[in-house]
């Protein structure tokens, strides 16, 4: 006989049932078992083994930064400590320079690495146990897992480049181009006029006038790259501005609706974790058994909407599919094998909230 009142009998079955849900293991490998407490303490130290290789590359980044601006310090102080010394000094900086550029981009490209994981940890892992439903992203696991098992750069060698020459290199190029003019201004007196100018340009065998076009060519080539590259914006280690992420959210969305390149991580920068949701709209002739395709290979819900075409159209049932990128490409073959002539629209969307057990009839 059960001496406790309904009350007291449910909440103790209730207490039973999370203490054996926390008892038991979510993960088995060849006899060894993890629970959930475990599994917390896993990810936490994970998580700060990923901020520590993160702070490293960080700092390897920074010496990169201060060894530019070291060496061309000691550039300009020895090509203006006398009026004898050649300009030539400030040309093999300036290629100096471009070199430390190229070095500190490909680490940029690794740090980014690790800094996608440790955003996957904040926004999936730590951020869902503040605020509800409390649960992470569906596939951030997956794209953490795909990251640790086949790790790919997630921003291009450009994207890089841009960046670093824009925050900190475009500076060091702009005082050495402003030095190197300047020299051939003032040493080894004021040039007076243009032909003393283009003179003094001269380096050995080259003439004046080559050197000239040939340094204006270059800049035009590194301040180019960094005008180009501002819309490249796969970085994830970078602080962005409420509305700059607004936009860079849309973009991805866009253009992984219009390549379908999200299932898999591309060497151009596109990165697999940021999948969001879309919305496909699909006309079809034959709706209903497109429908019923869709639910069962694919394993979604669909919603069937009446539709009219407006210049005397037959009236035809929309289909309303909320997939994730990376489902788009199985989508479209679907369609375009049941019905070559269906038109499927794909909106992005900003949300998708639930699942298919919530919705009934679909």
């Amino acid at each position: 006989m059960n001496d406790l009142p309904p009350n007291a009998a449910q909440g103790a079955d209730a207490s039973q049932s999370a203490s054996s849900s926390a008892r038991e293991p979510i993960w088995r490998f060849r006899g060894y078992e993890l629970r959930a407490s475990e599994f917390t303490t896993a990810m936490v130290h994970y998580y700060r083994a990923e901020i520590q290789r993160s702070n490293t590359w960080r700092n390897r980044l920074d010496a990169t930064t201060n060894w530019a601006v070291l060496v061309t310090s000691a550039a300009l102080t020895f090509a203006f400590s006398a009026p004898t010394h050649h300009y030539s000094v400030i040309v093999l900086n300036t290629l100096l320079i471009t070199l430390f550029l190229w070095i500190e981009a490909r680490r940029y490209r690794y740090y980014e690495l690790w800094s996608l994981r440790t955003r996957l940890m904040e926004t999936d892992f730590f951020a869902a146990m503040l605020v509800p439903p409390f649960r992470p992203q569906p596939d951030w696991a997956e794209n953490l897992a795909q990251s640790l098992l086949r790790p790919e750069f997630p921003i291009s060698m450009w994207e890089a480049l841009g960046r670093r020459f824009r925050r900190n290199y475009s500076w060091v190029f702009l005082v050495l181009g402003l030095a190197w003019l300047l020299k051939l201004y003032l040493h080894p007196h004021i040039a007076a006029t243009w032909d003393i100018l283009i003179e003094r340009s001269a380096l050995g065998p080259i003439p004046g006038q080559v050197m000239l076009v040939a340094g204006a060519v270059f800049y035009a080539l590194m301040f180019g790259v960094g005008l180009a590259t501002t819309r490249l914006r796969q970085a994830s280690g970078e602080v962005l501005g409420k509305f700059e992420m607004g936009d860079l959210d849309l973009l991805r969305a866009l253009r992984q609706a219009g390549n379908g390149s999200a299932a898999q991580p591309q060497s151009n920068g596109s990165r697999q974790a940021d999948r969001p949701p879309l919305l496909c709209l699909i006309v079809s002739g034959d709706a209903p058994t497109l429908a019923s395709r869709i639910a069962a290979e694919m394993k979604c819900p669909v919603t069937t909407v009446p539709g009219e075409g407006m210049w005397n159209e037959p009236r035809r049932d929309v289909l309303l599919v909320a997939v994730m990128a990376g489902e788009l490409d199985r989508l479209r073959a679907l369609t375009r094998a049941h019905d070559p002539q269906a038109l499927s629209i794909v909106i992005p969307a900003s949300e998708v909230v639930g699942s298919a057990s919530n919705y009934t009839g679909m």
